[in-house]
């Protein structure tokens, strides 16, 4: 029990911190996507945080197991380059025993990632699809950040709004500027229309549904920039046409399924995914099976010898796995085969890396 209790101390602080560092980097570039999304007028800065939420069990699933690779890789290998090992292999702990005090380590984390894909990852997928469709409804004035110029149109229109309020559950901008090019514009002299407003609200024509801001109480100015021949009226009241809902690509549908209805389903694409949330359980028995043999080094080789084709061997096994599930999906393999034989190619490899160590040892 007291090793028991050593090796998985050692694996797991190794693992925490790498977990931690890929976390952080995959967070900060969903982040930063987000919110560029945000930022170019497709999504509302309100959704961010809770995007992040939503996704976040789908980034664990992909780092948990390379992090637990690392850990093991380079927790062995430390106890290798400092003779642990040596005297664990003097006190009877072979690399039989010591697979299976691995495997005994690492079963509770199979136990999460299991519950984080067959119930988790999809859940928030499914929230992350609803969110994302919410801001289809949503007006260029409900995209407006105060105090920001932001882009609409491909950038044909800017739009800014010093201060914004909500009355009676209509959102209002307070100093509103809004510059665009006029459908006529050509590249050269490409003529320009300006308004600035005390306010803009959102209306809606009910006869032909159309949204519509309103402005109220400003001036606009019509021209070509550099020339000292513009418009200038004054208005109470302005209307412009907003253009039609923009249409935000929502994640792949099979993803976001519950499992149950999965497995009650015969379409290839259906099995695919179903094969892959399992696939992502048994990813760490069969890695946890490579990493141990695998971290064995010479005590001058240093413990971070392994890690380049460490990385190398995990690329393949996950590229291997997207392959597998994407001729699954189209049904070029049987589904008797389906991701199966991914595994056991890389399980027989985990075998031989074993148990030829182990000879060569003895």
């Amino acid at each position: 029990m007291i090793i028991f209790r050593y090796l998985a101390r050692q694996i797991f602080q190794v693992m925490a911190a790498v977990t931690v560092i890929m976390l952080v980097l995959a967070m900060i570039t969903r982040f930063l996507q987000y919110l560029g999304q945000a930022v170019e007028g497709e999504i509302t800065s309100d959704i961010l945080l809770l995007l992040m939420a939503y996704r976040l069990p789908e980034f664990l699933l992909v780092i948990l197991p390379f992090s637990l690779f690392l850990g093991i890789l380079l927790a062995y290998g430390r106890m290798y380059a400092e003779n642990e090992m040596t005297v664990l292999s003097a006190c009877g702990i072979s690399q039989k025993r010591l697979v299976a005090l691995t495997l005994a380590c690492t079963s509770f984390l199979a136990i999460i990632l299991g519950t984080l894909s067959l119930q988790v990852a999809p859940w928030g997928l499914r929230n992350t699809e609803q969110l994302m469709e919410s801001q289809d409804e949503l007006t260029e004035l409900d995209l407006i950040v105060a105090g920001q110029f932001q882009d609409f149109a491909e950038g044909q229109r800017t739009t800014y709004a010093e201060t914004t309020r909500d009355i009676a559950g209509e959102r209002q901008l307070n100093n509103t500027f809004v510059a665009w090019r006029r459908p006529d514009a050509t590249q050269d002299g490409a003529s320009l229309r300006i308004i600035v407003a005390e306010s803009a609200r959102p209306v809606i024509d009910e006869a032909s549904g159309r949204r519509f801001m309103l402005l109220e109480n400003g001036h606009l100015y019509d021209g070509v920039p550099g020339q000292a021949d513009y418009l200038v009226s004054q208005f109470e009241q302005q209307a412009l046409l907003l253009p039609e809902q923009v249409r935000i690509e929502t994640v792949v549908r099979e993803k976001s399924l519950p499992t149950a209805q999965l497995w009650n389903s015969a379409l290839p694409e259906h099995q695919a995914e179903l094969q892959w949330r399992f696939s992502t359980i048994l990813l760490i028995p069969v890695l946890t099976l490579i990493a141990v043999p695998l971290s064995r080094v010479a005590p001058r080789q240093g413990r971070f010898s392994r890690l380049v084709p460490a990385a190398l061997l995990y690329a393949t096994y996950y590229v291997l796995l997207q392959l597998g599930m994407s001729l699954l999906a189209e049904g070029s393999i049987p589904l008797a085969l389906g991701l199966w034989w991914v595994h056991a190619g890389f399980i027989a490899l985990g075998l031989c890396l074993l148990f030829g160590r182990r000879e060569a040892h003895t």
